[in-house]
């Protein structure tokens, strides 16, 4: 055996690694459409539970005081409010984690104050 042997081995090692690489495109692009599913479910979830707390914050209220059904109208509209504040900060969570903004790689911009 040579000095050389195992720099050899190495960069045989590395060549099929990177053609073992080359192959997997396919795969990558059913991952991130399961990512991007994953990212609407996400928001959907968000939305419903948003309703879905208020629903029952104001159908609790109203069934303790008697005001139905005025209070799980205003709490529906409010959790639905919540519901979409919070997809519109996911949405903006994901759009700076998968597109690096002005600020640099890790999507932060300059304006933030981080």
């Amino acid at each position: 055996m040579s000095d050389h042997d195992p720099a050899d081995r190495l960069k045989a090692l590395e060549d099929k690694i990177a053609a073992a690489r080359g192959g997997e495109a396919d795969t990558h692009h059913s991952e991130e459409h399961y990512s991007q599913a994953q990212h609407a479910w996400r928001m959907v979830i968000e939305l419903v539970a948003g309703l879905g707390i208020g629903f029952g914050i104001g159908y609790g209220l109203d069934a303790l005081l008697g005001t139905q059904p005025w209070l799980m109208v205003l709490f529906v509209f409010l959790g639905f409010a919540a519901g979409v504040k919070t997809m519109m900060r996911s949405a903006q969570e994901m759009q700076n984690t998968q597109l690096p903004g002005p600020g640099g790689e890790d999507g932060k911009d300059e304006r933030d104050g981080d």
